[in-house]
């Protein structure tokens, strides 16, 4: 519940950093004609930048917002390149994915795919063009040539980046959820826990690119869990249930109602499938295998335990 207090406190958190952001889309436009001409520069340069604003938003979650973030699984490696998947349950998803970024020293080469129609505002559609975030439609076809203005500067000019997407491509809700086991039902697919039905096309078609370039060693599967405090409820937390927008932004002790956690495994780049149905199945066991590991976070809830 918001509180005038917690909104003036919230607004005082955010109006430096949409100031931030503001310069920063500024700038990053007037370097978008230069980035034909010098595109490792301008890539090195929007990089530096897009670590400051996210890191400002950042502190905000964690530093004045006391958000504690949890982690287990393959500890990572720093300035390493990958792809990055995850599934996909709030808007406070992207905290947690910035958070190992930062352990691995790799904050400002994340590249997200976004809406293509971000592309149309002024100043933060141009900031990320210059940045090489993939802007996409979700129709892959439509997508090709986006994808290969991306992909070109990986792999041509070895760029160092976190290519991150959500495979579900939506978040995880209840009513998606159902969605999802009338779907997968129908077609003889394995039904998930606690996740949607990951999309295959973007991650094959990242893969099959990707695969090649040196420098890119691995897929970093992430599962995101968040829990809130309920004292009226039986259970004590609500499961995947994560503070919205706003909350993440103006709340002082976020660490007092959630908790947050992150689980990484890292799968080398080589040891992945060839074949596109083989990729698909890989994704489609690794979401099976999200599923459990959720599972498993909503058990030690309710045993009373760490996560």
């Amino acid at each position: 519940m918001y509180t005038f207090g917690g909104n003036i406190r919230g607004i005082l958190l955010l109006l430096p950093f949409v100031i931030r952001l503001f310069l920063a889309d500024a700038v990053l436009s007037f370097l978008l004609p230069f980035s034909y001409f010098f595109p490792t520069g301008v890539y090195d340069l929007s990089s530096g930048i897009a670590a400051a604003v996210w890191l400002h938003i950042q502190s905000i979650f964690t530093r004045s917002n006391a958000a504690n973030i949890t982690f287990s699984g393959y500890p990572l490696p720093a300035h390493e390149s990958a792809i990055v998947i995850a599934n996909h349950v709030s808007w406070t998803d992207f905290y947690m994915i910035q958070a190992l970024a930062i352990k691995a020293g790799m904050l400002g080469r994340c590249r997200w795919f976004a809406k293509s129609q971000l592309k149309t505002v002024p100043f933060l559609g141009w900031g990320l063009w210059a940045m090489g975030m993939p802007l996409v439609t979700r129709d892959w076809t439509h997508d090709s040539q986006e994808m290969d203005r991306v992909f070109r500067g990986i792999k041509k000019y070895n760029w160092p980046t976190w290519l991150i997407s959500y495979s579900e491509a939506t978040r995880y809700t209840p009513e998606k959820y159902a969605e999802t086991l009338v779907w997968c039902k129908a077609h003889g697919r394995p039904l998930p826990q606690h996740t949607l039905y990951p999309r295959t096309r973007g991650f094959i078609t990242t893969v099959q690119q990707l695969r090649g370039t040196p420098h890119v060693k691995a897929i970093y599967d992430l599962t995101i869990a968040y829990a809130e405090k309920s004292p009226s409820s039986v259970e004590k937390w609500a499961f995947l249930t994560a503070p919205d927008m706003w909350q993440s932004l103006s709340e002082p002790r976020l660490d007092a109602k959630w908790k947050f956690h992150v689980h990484v495994e890292r799968h080398p780049l080589k040891m992945l499938p060839e074949t596109e149905e083989g990729l698909k199945q890989w994704l489609e066991e690794k979401w099976i295998e999200k599923g459990v590991r959720l599972e498993h976070l909503r058990q030690g809830l309710l045993a009373g335990q760490a996560w």
